[in-house]
C-alpha cells in the first residue's frame, strides 16, 4: 500500500499529470456537451444535415485559421520563452494583436461581400448566403477570444485556462442547443459559425484583472523582426489550413456528389466522434506540451519531456480507444439515430489511425515549438497529399470504409517518418553514451 502511495504522489508532482487532472473537469464538460449536440444535431437535422455541417465546419476551420494570421502558436511559444521580460513581452503581444486585426479586417470583407459566391461553394446553394454574412461580421470576436486564450497559454496559466474552456463550453451548449431546436439546420449553420465568437465575453470576463490585461501590451510598435518571426508560424499553419479541411472538403464533396450525402454524414459522424475524444488528449497537450517544449533548450531534457508524455498520453489513447470500440453500438444509439447504423464498420480503422495520428504529433510538436518551418511545411505537403490520394483509392475500392482506412494507412507513415526525422532525441541517451 505505501508503495502505491508513493507512486501516486510522484504522478501528481509531474507537471503534465497536474495539467491532465486540472483539465479532466473541462474535458468531462466538453465531451458531455458535445454528445448533447451531436445528438441534438442528428436526431432534428439528420445526416444529410450534419454532412453539410461538416463541410461549414472545414471552410470555418479554413478562415478562422486565416483571420488570425495563423500565429497562435507563436504567441504561446514567445510568451512561454520570455514570460519574464516584460518589455519584448509586451512587444510580441501588441504586434500579434496588429496582425491579428488586419488579417481579420481582411477575411470579413471577404466573407460579406462574398457571401453568396461562399454559400454555393461550400453548400451548394445560395440561399445559405445569410450565415457568411453574420461570419463575417463576428470572426473578430473569434480572433480575439484565440488571441488571449493563446497569451494564457503561453503564462502557463493553467486553472484559468481550464475554467475558461469549463465556462465557454457551458455557455456555448446552451447557445448551440437553442439555436438548433429553434431554427434546425440554419440554427445549426448559425451556431457553427459563431460559437467561438460568443465565448469571447467568457474569456474577456475573466482575462480582465490579470496582469497583461492592459492597454500597454497592446500598443507597441510594429517590430519588422518580430513580424517576421510570427510569419513562420503563419506559413507553417496556413499551410495545414490550406490541405486538411480542404481534403476534405474534396472528399466529402466526392462522397455526396458519387455516393450520397448520407454516407458523407455517417463519415462526418465518425469524426466527430473522433476529435470529442481527442480533446480529452490534444487539449492537455496544447495547455501543457507546446509552452514547455518552447521553454527547453537542451536536447537530453527535450528528451526526457517527450518520453514523459508518451508514457502518459499513450496508454490513455489505448484504454480510451479500447472502450469505445467495444461500446461502438451503444455510442451509434447513444449520440445519432438508427440512420447512422453503418457507421460501426468504421470504429476500428478510425481508432487506430487516431492512436498514429497522436503519436505522430507529439513529435511534430517539435517543429512548431522550435519554428521550423521548413520541416513542417515540407512534411504537411507531402501527407496532405498522400492522404487524399490514399482516401480516393480505397474509397473507390471499400466505399466509405475505405475514407478511414487511408486515413489510418497515412498517419502510419506519417508517424514512422516523424520517427526517423527526430531520432536524435528519441535516442538521444543512447548517441550520449555512443552506443
Amino acid at each position: 500500500m505505501d508503495f502505491l502511495k508513493k507512486i501516486f504522489h510522484r504522478l501528481l508532482a509531474v507537471d503534465i499529470i497536474k495539467v491532465f487532472s486540472l483539465n479532466a473537469m473541462a474535458t468531462f464538460v466538453r465531451m458531455l456537451a458535445g454528445m448533447i449536440s451531436v445528438k441534438v444535431v442528428a436526431v432534428l437535422i439528420g445526416p444529410v444535415g450534419v454532412a453539410l455541417l461538416g463541410q461549414l465546419k472545414n471552410m470555418e476551420t479554413i478562415l478562422l485559421g486565416v483571420a488570425n494570421g495563423g500565429i497562435n502558436s507563436g504567441i504561446t511559444k514567445y510568451v512561454a520563452e520570455l514570460k519574464d521580460d516584460e518589455t519584448q513581452v509586451k512587444k510580441y503581444i501588441s504586434n500579434a494583436f496588429r496582425i491579428t486585426v488586419v488579417a481579420t479586417l481582411s477575411i470579413a470583407i471577404i466573407l460579406i461581400f462574398g457571401c453568396t459566391i461562399l454559400s454555393q461553394l461550400v453548400l451548394q446553394a445560395d440561399k445559405y448566403y445569410y450565415v457568411f454574412i453574420v461570419f463575417g461580421f463576428t470572426i473578430i470576436l473569434y480572433t480575439l477570444n484565440t488571441l488571449l486564450i493563446s497569451i494564457l497559454n503561453g503564462y502557463k496559466e493553467f486553472k484559468k485556462y481550464v475554467i475558461v474552456n469549463i465556462c465557454g463550453t457551458l455557455f456555448g451548449l446552451v447557445y448551440s442547443v437553442a439555436l438548433v431546436f429553434f431554427w434546425g439546420l440554419p440554427g445549426a449553420m448559425i451556431n457553427t459559425v459563431t460559437f467561438q465568437s460568443v465565448v469571447f465575453v467568457v474569456t474577456l470576463y475573466i482575462c480582465r484583472k490579470l496582469p497583461w490585461m492592459r492597454k500597454e501590451y497592446f500598443i507597441e510598435k510594429f517590430d519588422t523582426p518580430i513580424v517576421k518571426k510570427y510569419l513562420r508560424f503563419s506559413f507553417m499553419t496556413i499551410t495545414t489550413l490550406a490541405l486538411t479541411p480542404v481534403i476534405r472538403l474534396l472528399l466529402r464533396g466526392y462522397v455526396i456528389s458519387e455516393i450520397s450525402a448520407t454516407e458523407a454524414g455517417i463519415w462526418e459522424g465518425m469524426n466527430n466522434i473522433s476529435s470529442m475524444y481527442l480533446s480529452v488528449i490534444t487539449s492537455a497537450l496544447s495547455i501543457y506540451y507546446l509552452p514547455r517544449l518552447s521553454e527547453i533548450k537542451d536536447k537530453g531534457t527535450l528528451h526526457d519531456e517527450i518520453l514523459k508524455c508518451y508514457k502518459v498520453v499513450v496508454p490513455m489513447l489505448l484504454a480510451i480507444g479500447i472502450g469505445i470500440y467495444v461500446l461502438r453500438y451503444f455510442i451509434i444509439w447513444l449520440l445519432f439515430t438508427p440512420e447512422f447504423s453503418p457507421m460501426e464498420d468504421l470504429f476500428i480503422w478510425q481508432l487506430i489511425g487516431d492512436l498514429f495520428k497522436e503519436c505522430s504529433w507529439m513529435l511534430a510538436y517539435i517543429m512548431v515549438a522550435k519554428a521550423m518551418a521548413r520541416a513542417y511545411i515540407s512534411t504537411e505537403i507531402i501527407f496532405g497529399f498522400s492522404y487524399l490520394v490514399l482516401s480516393f483509392l480505397f474509397l473507390r475500392l471499400n466505399g466509405i470504409v475505405g475514407l478511414v482506412q487511408g486515413y489510418l494507412v497515412n498517419y502510419f507513415f506519417y508517424m514512422i517518418v516523424m520517427i526517423i526525422m527526430f531520432r536524435n532525441v528519441i535516442c538521444y541517451k543512447k548517441y550520449k553514451h555512443g552506443e
